[in-house]
């Protein structure tokens, strides 16, 4: 049983992290007139869908969370404080977010920003919020799915991998709100996949058994594309009648299987590799600042673009062409000063210890869960929009029932069976309605 810190799930979480901001800074191809921001993503380009395979790494986001979640988990005193350091930890990030995007809109708005470009740029500030309300609802399901673990090993994600099948099956035929249920499905199952790395069972496989788990997943997944309903991109493109990502498709659990055995194979050359002095206190300062550097990433690129393609007229390269080539590092290095910037002045909400007594019981503990869930799912839905358009409508009551989740996962309140029970079916109300949008 692994116990100690584990230097390669440190770089896969780092690797994953910088896959997930180098796609997205590379993604935008923008231009601004008239009031207008036209918006491309240059992975639409004719054949460049094979990028995705390796840089959706979402499900490496996943299979790491689920190993250090296992190692943590049975490190903590009980499943109470287990539980509220979770939610409590991945919600203080959250918080300056919030605040400046509550405000910001107004702000450019008053600047004469026009209200197209306005919308774009809140829509995005919020979108990647749809990861922490999933996340939050796999570390609720974490308790019980330790336990399943326990009992039926290997059985748990092959079962949570079939039911993602059917809801495909469902799916794609005329059931489409279905598909969500595979917010569930999909990444549980890839979260349990660190369970077994963390037992042995992934983490002891010789190279030549980790690259032909790799050929499997890849190979499925590629056969699944060919025959099947599937995009080829694993990462959704506009005008794209269906998408991997929203909601997921069990391509993703074919596709985590595939990238885990490829990176398995090569553990020990990314274990020297983190053993580097410089190497090692770059994944020890990006491992602090996780949520900070995913959530404060595409603000910088709001940023960047803001300044660049809104004020002063630049229009980005046609993706592959050799302007694009040149332009892009310099793009990137602009964005990379941006983040750091503003890592310099919220990263310090992650970083500092968290030094309040948490005496919430277990039933509120989970219901704050629901209601951060709830609070971010619906943000990532709806946006940020002006508050000046009308608070009720806004994002004021996502932000509320976000913030309510996270105070509610500190001190003890009389919280009685009844309360909790409507609580939680408010939450699922207020999920679905945000799902349909």
């Amino acid at each position: 049983m692994q116990t100690s810190r584990d230097r390669f799930l440190d770089v896969v979480r780092a690797g994953a992290i910088l896959a997930v901001i180098g796609q997205h800074w590379v993604m935008p191809v923008l231009s601004y007139s008239d009031g207008h921001l036209a918006t491309g993503n240059a992975l639409a380009t004719p054949g460049w869908w094979v990028v995705t395979w390796l840089s959706q790494v979402m499900p490496l986001v996943f299979f790491a969370g689920g190993a250090a979640g296992l190692i943590s988990f049975r490190r903590a005193e009980s499943t109470r404080t287990w539980l509220a350091g979770r939610v409590r930890r991945l919600m203080v990030p959250v918080l300056p977010l919030l605040a400046v995007w509550l405000v910001v809109p107004d702000f450019l708005r008053g600047l004469g920003v026009p209200p197209q470009p306005l919308q774009v740029g809140s829509a995005i500030a919020a979108q990647l919020l749809w990861f922490l309300a999933v996340y939050v609802l796999v570390v609720l399901l974490t308790p019980l799915m330790v336990a399943a673990h326990r009992r039926w090993g290997l059985k748990v994600p092959l079962v949570m991998g079939a039911a993602g099948i059917l809801v495909d099956v469902a799916r794609f035929n005329d059931l489409g709100y279905v598909g969500y249920a595979n917010a569930i499905f999909v990444w549980v199952a890839v979260h349990q996949l660190g369970f077994h790395y963390v037992d042995g069972r992934l983490g002891s496989l010789t190279r030549r058994g980790a690259l032909a788990l790799s050929a499997a997943g890849f190979g499925i997944t590629a056969l699944m594309v060919a025959f099947g309903p599937y995009p080829a991109s694993m990462i959704g493109m506009p005008g794209a009648p269906v998408s991997n990502m929203s909601p997921p498709t069990v391509l993703l659990a074919f596709l985590a299987v595939g990238q885990i055995g490829l990176l398995l194979a090569f553990r020990p050359q990314l274990n020297a590799l983190a053993e580097r002095p410089g190497i090692g206190h770059a994944l020890n300062w990006l491992g602090a600042r996780f949520m900070s550097v995913y959530l404060w990433h595409m603000p910088a690129l709001i940023v960047v673009a803001g300044v660049t393609v809104y004020g002063l007229g630049y229009e980005t390269p046609a993706p592959g062409t050799l302007l694009w080539l040149v332009m892009a590092p310099a793009w990137f290095a602009v964005c990379g000063l941006v983040l750091l910037g503003l890592l310099r002045l919220f990263a310090h909400f992650e970083t500092q210890r968290d030094t309040s007594v948490v005496t919430a019981k277990l039933p509120q503990l989970v219901v704050a869960g629901l209601l951060v869930s709830g609070g971010l799912l619906g943000l990532a839905a709806h946006g940020f929009a002006p508050l000046s358009d009308g608070i009720a409508h806004g994002p004021v009551p996502w932000v509320l029932l976000a913030t309510a989740g996270f105070l509610l996962a500190g001190k003890h309140l009389p919280v009685t069976a009844l309360g909790t029970r409507y609580l939680g079916r408010a939450v699922a109300v207020t999920e679905q309605a945000a799902l349909k949008r």
